[in-house]
């Protein structure tokens, strides 16, 4: 007996996002159609499929995104270590420090480098001194493996960073409110060749700590950076599972066509 409660308790711990039955209406349209998936700890979760097919806007529901969407209508369950985040006494902003997000284009506020990192934990209050939000804005570049490279710039506007440089300074934004959960939107199709290898390189250091979701247009980029891959089809997730077994036995057909470029 005992050992099956480990056993639970385990697998509850590996979970940390759990969708059932989840719908997503933008007024009359259908856009996504009875999700369910689970999201785990510690690993990096791709999302793919043809452009349209609903992986986007999935994304959004789990930091309830769509929220700011006026005809958008989300139905069904999403569960983050087992609490209901649309729950009515959930508060969004307070949810979104928790599962932060990267989207497709760079878009670092018109601010200094530091001002950028630091924003999030001052308005959550997460640091009670300067000391604390220097220790916070540090780590968080640091971890977003752009430390040397602005340390001595912290005072200089972010936008006047590269696009890679811009958009790891998004990343670390993202993770100064200490968040559980990382989304990312397409964050690498702004950026070329070399920029893209040091981000995908960086989402493998960052899932140690984090559960990363990626939705990415890229087959290629979902085999390289993710253990599990969700394929998505005109709102439809039609498949679920080991990044390996879905790029070389998936079991559905559609999965099949879009992985040989038959569709998409």
């Amino acid at each position: 007996m005992g050992a099956d409660l480990n056993k639970q308790k385990k697998v509850s711990e590996e979970v940390k996002i759990t969708a059932r039955g989840v719908n997503v209406f933008y007024g009359e349209t259908h856009a996504i159609k009875d999700v369910d998936v689970d999201i785990r700890n510690h690993t990096v979760t791709a999302f793919i499929g043809p452009s349209g097919c609903g992986k986007s806007t999935f994304l959004r529901c789990l930091n309830r995104m769509n929220d700011t969407i006026d005809i958008c209508r989300v139905t069904g369950e999403i569960l983050m270590d087992d609490k209901d985040i649309y729950a009515p006494d959930v508060d969004p902003v307070q949810l979104r420090a928790k599962v932060g997000m990267v989207f497709q284009k760079p878009n670092p506020f018109p601010k200094s480098i530091y001002d950028n990192v630091a924003y999030g934990p001052k308005i959550h209050g997460l640091a009670q001194n300067k000391d604390d939000l220097d220790h916070i804005v540090e780590r968080s570049l640091k971890r977003a493996a752009l430390w040397k490279e602005v340390k001595d710039r912290l005072h200089e506007p972010g936008t006047g960073l590269s696009g890679g440089q811009q958009q790891r300074l998004c990343i670390a934004r993202a993770i100064a409110t200490a968040p559980e959960v990382l989304l990312m939107d397409e964050p690498c199709s702004a950026l070329d060749p070399i920029a893209t290898a040091q981000i995908e390189e960086l989402i493998d250091e960052l899932r140690k700590k984090y559960s990363v979701v990626i939705v990415t247009h890229s087959m290629q980029q979902a085999a390289r950076v993710s253990q599990e891959t969700s394929f998505f089809h005109l709102g439809v997730l039609v498949e679920s599972g080991k990044t390996q077994k879905i790029f070389t036995a998936p079991e559905d057909e559609r999965t099949q066509n879009y992985i040989t470029g038959r569709i998409g």
